[in-house]
């Protein structure tokens, strides 16, 4: 049996982030992947030179192909830009009865630049999150959603039952943008207790497109039918792997190595 994942999020020029590293991690890990691009960026690993949004009906064209003929076992959505495209994406979700979908809630690149308008984060909340089986902001992201601070575990989990609350099924907080401790701690939440994925904290500039990477890894094991929490501690492997054994290219935040996981193990 072929497992297919559908990604839609923005393009990367650079190769590490958004559409590219999807495709890479669900090569690596098995899985047929195919794309719905909600936007084109320039970038590279230092920063965003410019973003080139497609329309709605563009993004819900590419959607509709992939579903009337291929299907999909898992849905991830990135970058999804705008209130109009987040929209679009909701209504996709739910006209072909996608169950399998991990939000990756991207709103501002590594280098800074914005990707999410402001005024899509409510549609997002709203549209997008209810129809969640996994949702997986860093910090930052989970601070803009929840609308508080976090500064503590205790403040982790509690913006990680916020979150349930708006709909996701399974919440997992990401630990990358915590400094302190030599270990960096992934949340998971499923409504009735919580889990910890903990991994060596590794100091080096080669994360770019580490988000990305994390949920399509969540997405490509759960397409091949594996329970939510056994999907997150893979793709945390995954991800830890490709930090490891950095491929040590471009003059900024350079790229994860895909292809670690499966050379060299966890």
């Amino acid at each position: 049996m072929v497992f297919k994942a559908l990604t839609i999020a923005g393009s990367d020029s650079g190769g590490g982030a958004g559409i590219q590293a999807d495709l890479k991690t669900f090569q690596e890990l098995g899985v047929f992947g195919m794309s719905a691009i909600t936007a084109v960026t320039a970038q590279n690993t230092l920063g965003v030179q410019g973003v080139f949004p497609l329309s709605a009906e563009a993004v819900a064209a590419q959607i509709e192909s992939v579903a009337a003929d291929l299907g999909a076992d898992a849905v991830k959505t990135g970058m999804l830009f705008s209130a109009d495209i987040i929209c679009t994406v909701a209504e996709q979700v739910k006209k072909h009865g996608w169950k399998r979908l991990v939000v990756d809630p991207v709103m501002i690149a590594k280098g800074g630049a914005p990707l999410l308008q402001e005024e899509a984060v409510a549609a997002l909340k709203e549209e997008l999150l209810p129809l969640a089986l996994v949702i997986t902001p860093n910090i930052p992201e989970a601070e803009a959603l929840t609308g508080t601070a976090i500064r503590t575990m205790d403040d982790r989990r509690e913006a990680a039952r916020r979150l349930h609350r708006m709909g996701a099924r399974y919440v997992v907080i990401k630990g990358g943008h915590d400094d302190d401790g030599e270990e960096t701690v992934d949340l998971l939440y499923n409504g009735d207790g919580f889990s910890y994925f903990k991994s060596k904290r590794i100091d080096t500039r080669h994360t770019h497109g580490t988000g990305c990477t994390f949920a399509a890894a969540i997405a490509a094991e759960l397409a091949k039918g594996r329970h939510p929490a056994d999907a997150v501690a893979t793709a945390k492997a995954f991800v830890q792997s490709a930090i490891a054994h950095p491929l040590g290219i471009g003059q900024g935040h350079g790229p994860t190595n895909h292809w670690a996981y499966r050379q060299y193990g966890e």
